[in-house]
């Protein structure tokens, strides 16, 4: 069993979490995420951020708006919408129920901060 495909499976698990955590903050530019994302060394590219932006805003979950660029074409700003916030948050409680359920099983007890 190839232990990097289980990692990469896992990572692309809390994607959408992540996701929409870092747009919660502000409105953000789909670059931006790519950089946190990889400064957070989850490292994903435009090929499979842009569809689940795509899905995000189609449940309503985010929105955008365009902006005219300096330098090249047009560009897409996403912000958080009151459902997506709503949706954060019972990811935020799922994500901390999760991690304290996976720490008692695997014994992992000093991860509590997470």
């Amino acid at each position: 069993m190839n232990i990097e495909k289980t990692k990469a499976q896992m990572r692309k698990g809390v994607l959408e979490y992540c996701i929409l955590s870092i747009i919660e903050e502000k409105e953000v530019y789909a670059s931006d995420i790519l950089v946190q994302l990889k400064e957070a060394e989850l490292l994903v590219v435009e090929g499979t951020l842009y569809p689940l932006l795509t899905r995000l805003k189609n449940e309503n979950l985010l929105s955008y708006r365009w902006e005219e660029s300096k330098s090249g074409p047009p560009r897409k700003y996403y912000t958080i919408t009151e459902t997506g916030k709503q949706f954060l948050t019972g990811l935020h409680q799922g994500w901390r129920n999760l991690v304290q359920s996976v720490n008692k099983i695997s014994g992992n007890n000093n991860l509590t901060n997470i």
